[in-house]
């Protein structure tokens, strides 16, 4: 839940965070958002890092078909619906490139006929869990089941997570794809994000974080984060001033 401190007086305002609904377009989809800014605060609106990480999943920069991924910390889910929306659509790209109708006579297209059953497949183990907190669920689920079309709810999974704690319920390395939009808020988290991020990757698991960095707190998360994963820079959003930083877990051999 990105519990990021703001001010009535800040210069950018608050006013976009008290329309009820904020209308993006991503994936081929009008997505609305519902916010809720006036009972559940700033787990309940679009932040900007948001919408730079959703775009630049929208640029092609991490394959989506056929991987499995995670938002932490969802708020309103913004993330992780473009996620699945793409992940949808990467799939129908693919159909579409290897559905050559009109050369059946030729010999190879057996071939190439079962290579596009194996990679249709890839959608049916495809699947995008998006997570937060119990209290901010239900408005969670609500925006999730407002934009997502049926065939693909059925591969999201709504999810409770509480960072530290109910790791449980999550099988270690579960996921290929990690996402995080302003999710480095509150320095007494931090511990308990890092345990998290390192029970849900794998060694081939990716980590997307977008974020501003605003205090040193925020640089000192990302320090942190140096000692278990590699991590770089790799999207700067100069207009929105947000940045996003991937991360992988540190080879052991690395390390010796």
């Amino acid at each position: 839940m990105a519990l990021v401190p703001y001010e009535e007086t800040t210069e950018f305002g608050l006013q976009k965070f008290h329309k009820p609904l904020a209308t993006f377009s991503f994936a081929n989809h009008t997505i609305q958002i519902r916010q809720d800014w006036r009972h559940l605060g700033v787990a309940a609106v679009v932040w900007d890092a948001a919408i730079v990480l959703s775009t630049y999943l929208e640029m092609g920069a991490v394959e989506l078909r056929g991987r499995s991924a995670v938002e932490l910390g969802a708020g309103t889910g913004l993330v992780g619906i473009v996620a699945a929306l793409l992940a949808r659509l990467e799939c129908m790209k693919f159909l579409g490139h290897t559905s050559c109708s009109g050369l059946s006579h030729l010999p190879w297209m057996p071939f190439l006929h079962t290579f596009s059953l194996v990679h249709a497949s890839s959608f049916k183990r495809a699947h995008v869990t998006i997570t937060d907190r119990k209290v901010a669920l239900e408005f969670l689920k609500s925006n999730v089941q407002a934009n997502l079309p049926p065939h693909i709810q059925t591969k999201t999974v709504v999810k409770e997570l509480t960072w530290g704690q109910n790791l449980g319920s999550f099988s270690p390395g579960e996921f290929d794809l990690i996402l995080g939009a302003d999710i480095i808020y509150l320095e007494e988290t931090f511990t308990d994000l890092l345990q998290t991020l390192e029970h849900l990757c794998s060694n081939h698991s990716v980590i997307l974080l977008a974020c501003r960095i605003r205090y040193e707190r925020d640089n000192n998360f990302l320090a942190m984060l140096e000692r278990q994963f590699t991590v770089r820079k790799v999207h700067y959003d100069p207009e929105k001033d947000v940045h996003i930083y991937e991360a992988q877990k540190r080879n052991q051999k690395e390390d010796l």
